[in-house]
C-alpha cells in the first residue's frame, strides 16, 4: 500500500470515529425523546390514522399538487377566456380549457423543467461535492451509498434487483435517476405538443400555417419557454446547496442539526 493510500486511509477512519461520536452525541437527551414521543405515537395508532403517519409527506405533497393544479385550471381558463374575447372569439369554461394547446404547454413546460432539476441533482450528487451543505455526501467519511451492492446479494431483505444479480441490477441501481430524466423526456414531448397546438391556433387566427410538434421544438419560442424555467431550478438548486451550509431547519431531513458546526458535510 503507498503512504498517498494509507494517509487516505488514516484520514478516513478518524472521519467516521470523529462522525460516530458527533452523531452519538447529538442523538440522546431531546433527540431520543421526540424518537420515543414518535414511536410511541405510530404503535398506538391503526387504520387510516397509521396510514396518515405512515405516509404523511407524500400525501401533504400530493395534495398540495391538487389544490395547485385547480388553481391552474381556473385562472388559466380565466386567462384564456380573456384573450379569446381579446380577438373577437368566445369565452371557454375549464372544461374547454383542459382540452386546449395552452393549457397543456402550460402544466408541462413546468414539469418538464422540475423533472430535469432533480434528476440532475440526482446525478450530480452522486459525484460532486460541497463542503458544509446538507445536500452532499460526506468527504471524508465512507458513504452507504458507495457501498456495492453486490455485496448483499443474498440478503433476504434486499430489492429483488440486487438478488439477481447482472442487468437487472446494473439497471436498479441507477433507477432513480433514470425515472427522473424519463419523466423529464415525457415532459419535454408534451411540452412540445401542447405548445404546437397552442402556436398553431394563433397562427390559423392571423392567416399563417400550423406547425407540427418537431417544427415547435425546433423553434427559438419553444427554446425560450424552456431555458426560462431550467434556469430557475438550478439556480434553486445551487441556492439550497449553498444554504444549507450555515442556515437550518430543526426536524428537517434536508437540514443538518441546528448545533452542527458548519464546516459539516452531509446531514
Amino acid at each position: 500500500m503507498d503512504d498517498g493510500l494509507r494517509d487516505a486511509r488514516r484520514t478516513v477512519e478518524r472521519a467516521r470515529a470523529r462522525e460516530e461520536a458527533e452523531q452519538a452525541k447529538r442523538t440522546t437527551g431531546a433527540a431520543e425523546r421526540a424518537a420515543v414521543l414518535r414511536v410511541r405515537t405510530i404503535h398506538g395508532s391503526s387504520g387510516l390514522r397509521r396510514f396518515l403517519l405512515d405516509n404523511g409527506l407524500s400525501l401533504v405533497s400530493f395534495a398540495l399538487f391538487a389544490v395547485t393544479l385547480v388553481g391552474l385550471l381556473f385562472t388559466g381558463a380565466a386567462e384564456y377566456s380573456q384573450d379569446q374575447r381579446a380577438h373577437g372569439q368566445a369565452a371557454v369554461g375549464v372544461a374547454a380549457y383542459v382540452r386546449t394547446g395552452a393549457f397543456v404547454e402550460a402544466l408541462t413546460e413546468n414539469w418538464e423543467s422540475e423533472f430535469l432539476q432533480m434528476g440532475i441533482f440526482v446525478l450530480l450528487t452522486a459525484k460532486l461535492y460541497q463542503r458544509g451543505s446538507a445536500e452532499s455526501k460526506h468527504l471524508e467519511e465512507p458513504e452507504q451509498s458507495d457501498e456495492d451492492p453486490r455485496a448483499h446479494r443474498h440478503d433476504p431483505d434486499a430489492p429483488w434487483a440486487v438478488r439477481a444479480g447482472g442487468l437487472p441490477l446494473a439497471v436498479y441501481r441507477h433507477s432513480l435517476s433514470l425515472a427522473l430524466m424519463l419523466l423529464f423526456v415525457a415532459s419535454f414531448a408534451l411540452h412540445a405538443m401542447g405548445g404546437a397546438r397552442e402556436y398553431s391556433e394563433e397562427q390559423r387566427e392571423h392567416g399563417g400555417q400550423p406547425v407540427t410538434a418537431l417544427q415547435y421544438a425546433a423553434s427559438s419560442r419553444f427554446w425560450f419557454e424552456s431555458f426560462q424555467n431550467w434556469q430557475s431550478e438550478f439556480l434553486s438548486v445551487g441556492v439550497l446547496v449553498l444554504l444549507t451550509i450555515g442556515l437550518r431547519e430543526q426536524g428537517s431531513s434536508q437540514s443538518k442539526p441546528v448545533a452542527a458546526p458548519s464546516r459539516e458535510t452531509g446531514h
